[in-house]
């Protein structure tokens, strides 16, 4: 088991791609060259394109003889500088890092200030109009709870899987010229999470109430948004069972 973080900015996702630059094909090369075998990854979550990661989590079946320790420094040693393994474990043979997964921590990032930042720009989502963050906050709050998020996402890519989640958080905080979305559920749609700030950021400026964001939901599937851009999202942890890493996580935003 890996604790990974990485920037998303030069990668094509998470997930392998064919030729395109991802988070799995350097982290599979790394393995390779620090265990001199071939291993497979599999992630708990999917992060798109320019998507970040603070805690994401990785499994692969290996049979070398080091030490999770000496792993995480061999690992490490290997990857580029924009990804990081940050935790070592190891886990039963039949665990499944997706499926076992009980719930699934993101944070989007926005940058409310006027002038946009250039040290930012890959990592938030600049919005120079001020926002009105209670009225995103209350409207957040109306869609907590078990519903068909099918409007919330982007075209679901497997007939007949189900759109329900069980969205267990949702909060929008100011902290100076941040505004944080924290978003809990047991797992997300593709995108939903984007379109659901970008709709709430509509909500801030004052074109949809926060009853007209609960109302989205009503709407048809890929309905709802603009889907807020990939680079101001954070895939912050992933809850099991039980805690498989020594080390906890902050979850305070990068921005100032």
């Amino acid at each position: 088991m890996l604790r990974l973080e990485y920037d998303g900015a030069r990668f094509a996702g998470s997930q392998l791609q064919t030729n395109a630059l991802t988070v799995q094909a350097v982290l599979e090369d790394a393995i390779e060259k620090a265990t001199e075998e071939r291993a497979r990854v599999a992630f708990a979550g999917r992060t798109d394109a320019g998507t970040h990661a603070r805690g994401q989590v990785g499994s692969f079946l290996s049979h070398s003889r080091l030490d999770i320790e000496t792993m995480r420094r061999a690992l490490n040693a290997w990857l580029p500088p924009d990804v990081a393994v940050r935790d070592v474990a190891e886990s039963l043979l039949d665990f499944d890092v997706r499926r076992d997964a009980l719930r699934r921590h993101y944070q989007y990032l926005i940058d409310n200030q006027a002038a946009r930042s250039a040290l930012e720009r890959e990592r938030a989502w600049h919005v120079n109009v001020s926002l009105d963050v209670e009225a995103m906050a209350v409207a957040a709050r109306g869609v907590i709870g078990r519903h068909d998020f099918a409007a919330f996402a982007a075209p679901v890519e497997t007939t007949g899987a189900s759109t329900v989640r069980d969205l267990q958080t949702f909060e929008v905080r100011r902290r100076r010229q941040a505004i944080t979305c924290d978003v809990v559920a047991n797992a997300f749609l593709r995108h939903q999470v984007r379109r659901m700030v970008g709709a709430l950021v509509e909500v801030g400026k004052g074109a949809l109430s926060p009853d007209d964001f609960t109302r989205l939901l009503d709407g048809p599937p890929a309905s709802a948004g603009p889907t807020a851009p990939a680079h101001g999202l954070y895939l912050m942890r992933v809850d099991y069972e039980r805690e498989l890493f020594s080390q906890t996580l902050d979850s305070e935003p990068a921005l100032c």
